[in-house]
């Protein structure tokens, strides 16, 4: 998003006089109402000077950049004001005020405002720019003077990157769990750049948030723009630019074949609609059955942090009353109590990791109606999510929770579109709420917790029946699930399910799933090791890297090995991997942690027998690649 695309001309004053900072920003303010950006004057006139009173936004040299992000602003705006006589703006260099830039920000999770902010506070510092603008003696001088400063600045900006003016190809990457694919996307999509001697900026939306964002001015230059993700990103900024959307395991797997896609020009444009241009708006590019599986990584991406962290917290509760305690020698009314016999265990269970563990179904379903409907799906999510927690349908019915939810708000923001746009500022904290959490209050109540309730009751009858042969069996199709696509869909709906079952009371299955997803990284990095012939020069040294991989439960680790020889790797990873999750159950292994790989053994219920599922697994998936792979000599 670039400057001048934000200024109206109808909101530029030039050789503009003011009385003092007060009158200045009453006259900014209603400047801006001129761009019909914003719903409510009066709302936004009181958010613009109580970000005043916070601080002043007088930066010195004469230039003050008032601001205010508020649910009255209907998109990203800016309004100027040249002021040659100067007003007296509480400027920390004490000097009088001569360009004032207002901005307008949505209230969206988006910080619109404060790239705008940072890059305006850039440019006003440099004196010969702020005097090109006071010597604008027309509305189209002052324009011209905000885009030549701007690309000069974004130009120079590129060259200190160390790109050669703009990249030729840009690249978004972020999966559910923001922890492998989004990097090795990354990783295979310069590769491919590279090879294609094109240029390439790629922003990673992982676990520790958004890393080398792309800028405006490298949107507005880029041939294409490829877009691998699983989760919602940002997607209004490409309006209007070509893009090409796919799963992040394409950005791994076909990373050649997008970046050639993106140089050859035949991209499509993307149209952002009213709601793209705050969230992601990709959905309508996609198959139903895609939008759907985003929907429900988007909810299980922001539910896991408080799986990990109250599972561990309740795990090691148990674990210190375990130490304390000889549960077989417990009354029957203590044996209930287990977990917070003793003072530590008590405040971890109680206090802090079971009030951690209670926020997993609202948030899930939280997050599914977010991604469907954007910020006002959240509360009605979390709303259902939270009926389903204290209902009976648990984390089925929180799954139902969030896609009702979104849908409904969804609906609702169709059904009210056609009222006046003075009116847009009370929908999302009046009407969408309102409506939205009577109609999904007296469905999950009515229709949800009845059914849902019923098949959740029936499905945990039978899980907590389950023993012998048949728990071996569940476990094997678990296991064997993780490795199918190492990190895709099949092994998502088996990460899933188990980490539902978590909430439910049932340990084993998360252990068998933990244990399948770790083996294949793992039988990897043996095989290369062991088998140094089947592997060429450059899988011999990307392999040891596996075994941090594999401990670590990053199934993901052992893609670009299957992607090179599926037909030979896969069913070998497949088999070791079933075969452990197989033992694990058929050992009794529990796990309260819905990841953590060998940092969460510790809290593993019978830990050796785990350590042997998994060394068993990995031993026969190595074996088998041994025997099933050729030799680097003999393929074609």
């Amino acid at each position: 998003m670039r400057i001048k695309d934000l200024l109206d001309p109808k909101s530029i004053c030039l050789n503009g006089k003011a009385k003092d900072k007060a009158d200045a920003i009453e006259q900014m303010v209603k400047l801006m109402s001129k761009c019909g950006s914003i719903s409510n004057i009066e709302a936004y006139h009181k958010g613009v000077l109580a970000r005043e009173e916070e601080s002043t936004t007088a930066v010195g040299e004469g230039v003050a950049i008032p601001h205010c992000k508020s649910d009255s602003v209907l998109r990203p705006s800016l309004a100027a004001m040249t002021v040659p006589a100067g007003v007296d703006y509480d400027a920390p260099d004490g000097e009088k005020v001569k360009v004032i830039f207002l901005i307008a920000a949505p209230n969206t999770k988006d910080n619109v405002h404060v790239d705008v902010l940072s890059k305006l506070s850039v440019l006003l510092l440099d004196e010969n720019f702020t005097k090109d603008l006071l010597k604008a003696d027309s509305v189209e001088k002052f324009l011209a003077v905000v885009d030549e400063a701007e690309t000069k600045k974004d130009a120079a900006d590129a060259k200190e990157s160390g790109i050669s003016g703009f990249p030729k190809i840009l690249a978004v990457t972020a999966c559910p769990t923001g922890i492998a694919h989004t990097y090795m996307a990354e990783e295979n999509l310069k590769k491919a750049a590279e090879k294609a001697g094109a240029t390439i900026k790629i922003e990673t939306r992982g676990s520790s948030g958004t890393k080398n964002e792309l800028t405006p001015a490298e949107i507005e230059n880029a041939a294409a723009i490829i877009v691998a993700a699983d989760v919602n990103v940002p997607m209004g900024r490409f309006n209007g630019r070509k893009v090409i959307h796919c799963r992040v395991s394409d950005g791994i797997n076909k990373s050649e074949e997008l970046v050639s896609k993106a140089l050859s020009g035949s991209v499509p444009v993307y149209k952002a609609d009213g709601d793209s241009a705050e969230k992601d708006g990709s959905s309508q590019s996609k198959s139903g059955g895609s939008s759907v599986y985003k929907h429900l990584m988007t909810g299980v991406s922001h539910m896991i942090p408080f799986v990990v962290g109250g599972g561990i917290l309740i795990a090691l509760a148990f674990l210190i009353d375990g130490l304390a305690y000889n549960l077989n020698e417990l009354p029957l009314d203590m044996k209930g109590n287990f977990g917070t016999l003793t003072p530590l265990a008590a405040f971890l269970k109680g206090k802090v990791g079971g009030v951690a563990f209670g926020f997993m179904l609202p948030v899930l379903a939280g997050f599914i109606a977010f991604s469907i409907a954007d910020r006002p799906g959240l509360a009605v999510g979390f709303l259902g999510g939270a009926m389903a927690a204290n209902g009976t349908s648990g984390f089925l019915g929180a799954l139902v929770a969030g896609f009702f939810a979104g849908y409904t708000v969804l609906a609702l923001k169709k059904a009210f579109s056609g009222l006046p746009k003075s009116l847009d500022g009370i929908k999302p904290v009046l009407i969408y709420p309102l409506l939205g959490m009577l109609i999904v209050g007296l469905g999950m109540n009515f229709i949800v917790e009845p059914i849902v309730g019923a098949i959740n009751h029936w499905l945990n009858a039978g899980l907590n029946h389950i023993s012998g042969t048949s728990a071996v069996l569940l476990g094997l199709i678990l296991g064997g699930m993780m490795a199918v696509d190492m990190g895709g869909p099949v092994n998502k709906a088996a990460y899933v399910f188990a980490t539902g079952m978590l909430a439910e009371g049932h340990y084993n299955i998360m252990a068998a799933v933990m244990v399948g997803g770790m083996v294949p990284p793992i039988a990897i990095a043996l095989a290369t090791l062991i088998f140094k012939n089947k592997f060429t020069s450059e899988e011999r040294k990307a392999g040891p890297v596996n075994f941090v991989m594999g401990f670590a439960f990053i199934t993901e680790g052992a893609i670009p090995f299957a992607a090179a020889d599926p037909g030979r790797v896969l069913p070998s990873c497949i088999v070791g991997s079933a075969v452990a999750g197989a033992l694990s159950m058929a050992f009794k292994c529990t796990l309260m942690a819905p990841h953590g790989g060998i940092f969460v053994f510790p809290v593993v219920g019978n830990p050796l027998a785990y350590i042997v599922a998994l060394l068993v697994g990995s031993a026969i998936s190595c074996l088998m690649l041994g025997l099933l792979k050729k030799n680097v000599s003999e393929r074609s």
